[in-house]
């Protein structure tokens, strides 16, 4: 069941990402949404709670950390992108 509520919030999370970027809901991409979240909800969420001692345990450091995570590899996404297009 936790497996399946950290897959549900790393979309979740991939999806605020490209919110917060500037996309407005009918233009997330979902693929993009999916694997940026889950990467960024485990490096992320998972550094933030190892640094802030809480373990692997549900925290709220842990959830900012996905956000974060998630926010920092859309926006790399769409820089490697943008710049291989020329």
């Amino acid at each position: 069941m936790l497996i399946l509520a950290l897959i549900l919030f790393g979309i979740v999370a991939g999806g605020v990402a490209q919110l917060i970027l500037g996309r407005s809901m009918k233009d997330i991409d979902w693929t993009t949404a999916v694997v940026t979240g889950l990467l960024g909800s485990f490096v992320g969420g998972l550094a933030l709670s190892l640094a802030t001692g809480h373990g692997l345990d549900l925290h709220a450091t842990g959830l900012i950390g996905s956000i974060l995570g998630a926010l920092l590899l859309t926006w790399a996404w769409g820089f490697w992108r943008r710049s291989r297009e020329g």
